[in-house]
């Protein structure tokens, strides 16, 4: 096994610093593999398998039938072999014909089997909107994924926290879901290759006193965004970047929120049952005897994802997150 050494830091979109991260675990692991559609010779319609085969070989990085339920079944099986399979679905939607896979399989095996047959596996999902796609390509399926028993589930927020999860989450015993905030493949910032940083948990990304913003993916960069704006009329927002979505980081929600006693949770999936509702009850939980409001959530609508023309009258926009911090800050009880 190669040991993989990057020191000092780079500047590197996100898309580049999953590709490295993937690399990283190619070189370390001889076991690792990475499959799915295009990934191979094209790299992936996000480019970020790109060079990896040309590097590792076609037997370790190759091009799959189109077909996501033969995806995740050829993974398990590989898993139960002693491969770890780090499998990509290119988009989030078309993740749902292998919801059998994932559910009956992925995430049972290694309770069905008492941990003889465990499920090393990494499953990256392009996922989210805010790139203006057509339909099924810009779904949330935290929800899914964090309501099966069996699973984790993370979302980075920046380049260095790509490639940092990336590599901690192919280290894993358990299957991983990997859900990458494709509005964010493009923006760059600079990864630290010797300070990962906290790998488990949450993470406060802006300290503040009078309010914590709650998001995950995407909608962290515009949670901070409009913690900016706040700033200018003396609101001092938090933003905590949630990271897990399974298991959620309840020690850091309450950590955060007792301090600012007010929380707004911000994101992009409808809002009846979404992960937001389950956020707000652990904060619930933790703070009742603390809290200034209710929790507030600032989501999706309760219809399909739109088309990409009309997105930005869905997702969570500045406006309507600082109306959510508006409506905290002003709530009175009776």
């Amino acid at each position: 096994m190669d040991t993989v050494t990057r020191t000092g830091s780079e500047t590197l979109s996100m898309n580049k610093a999953i590709n490295a991260a993937l690399a990283d675990v190619l070189a370390e692991n001889p076991r690792a593999l990475v499959l799915g559609e295009d990934v191979g010779q094209l790299g992936g319609v996000f480019r970020i398998t790109d060079g990896l085969q040309k590097r590792f070989g076609a037997e370790r990085v190759f091009d799959t039938p189109l077909a996501e339920s033969g995806i995740l079944g050829m993974s398990a099986g590989l898993a139960m072999a002693g491969y770890h399979p780090i499998p990509e679905v290119q988009f989030d939607g078309f993740t749902y014909p292998a919801i059998n896979q994932i559910v009956t399989q992925i995430a049972r095996m290694n309770f069905r089997t008492r941990g003889a047959l465990p499920m090393p596996i990494t499953l990256r999902i392009p996922s989210f909107g805010g790139i203006q796609s057509p339909e099924l390509h810009s779904e949330s399926l935290e929800y899914i994924f964090a309501h099966v028993a069996g699973l984790k589930v993370v979302s980075p927020s920046s380049p260095h926290q790509a490639y940092h999860l990336m590599r901690h989450a192919a280290t894993r015993p358990d299957p991983v879901v990997f859900m990458e905030p494709k509005s964010r493949y493009w923006q760059k910032d600079t990864v630290d290759f010797d300070e990962p940083g906290t790998l488990e948990g949450s993470v406060v990304v802006r300290p503040g006193k009078h309010l914590t913003l709650v998001a995950w993916g995407g909608m962290v960069a515009r949670c901070l965004q409009v913690a900016e704006l706040a700033a200018e009329d003396g609101i001092d927002v938090e933003v905590l970047d949630l990271r897990w979505l399974k298991p959620i980081d309840a020690a850091g929600l309450a950590a955060s929120v007792s301090k600012t006693r007010r929380a707004v949770v911000v994101h992009e999936a409808p809002k009846s049952a979404g992960l937001g509702a389950e956020v707000a009850q652990t904060i619930t939980e933790a703070c009742f005897g603390t809290l200034k409001a209710p929790v507030e959530r600032v989501t999706g609508f309760d219809v399909p994802f739109p088309s990409g023309s009309l997105e930005a009258e869905y997702l969570p926009n500045i406006d309507r997150i600082l109306f959510g911090i508006q409506r905290v800050l002003e709530y009175r009880r009776g």
